[in-house]
């Protein structure tokens, strides 16, 4: 199949946060700018940072070094913080509300909370004949509330798990 002559846009694109364990708690995200970034993002070999050693100030040798993890970020409207029984963004970083019995992604011992966090990226209503999705493993989320009009949530992430692209 050739490569799609349809440009996508943020009009294309919904995210979702899943829990880890055997029954994942899920939320597609709402009120979303359409405003996702992901920076770092490499595949093959994995994300490391590279070394250049130099040989009297010229480049001698290049190395790979520390492994390197991939972040992003997206913003949504603030339409609820908490809730007991409906799924929130808030509850869905913080563990707390309807996703206070979440389990990492890491596993039910892990010391870190994480969530797999997935882009989907319509293609078939466009004519294609698969919609488009990049999974992002094991993300520790952190998120900022903002006054304004309107209010306002920033949600940013490091991937520290695997990313696939189909």
């Amino acid at each position: 199949m050739p490569i799609s002559s349809i440009v996508k846009n943020f009009r294309d694109g919904t995210i979702t946060l899943a829990s880890g364990g055997g029954s994942p708690i899920t939320l597609t995200v709402q009120y979303e700018n359409g405003d996702f970034s992901l920076t770092g993002a490499n595949s093959g070999a994995g994300s490391y940072e590279i070394t250049k050693y130099l040989d009297r100030g010229d480049l001698g040798s290049l190395r790979r070094t520390v492994r390197s993890f991939p972040t992003g970020s997206f913003s949504a409207h603030l339409t609820d913080l908490s809730d007991a029984t409906q799924n929130t963004l808030w509850d869905a970083v913080n563990q707390t509300g309807s996703f206070s019995a979440a389990v990492s992604t890491l596993g039910a011992n892990a010391d870190v909370y994480t969530l797999n966090i997935t882009l989907s990226i319509e293609g078939t209503t466009l004519g294609e004949s698969a919609d488009h999705v990049l999974v992002m493993n094991d993300c520790r989320c952190s998120i900022d509330v903002s006054e304004g009009d309107p209010d306002s949530f920033s949600l940013s992430f490091e991937v520290l798990g695997s990313i696939t692209a189909t």
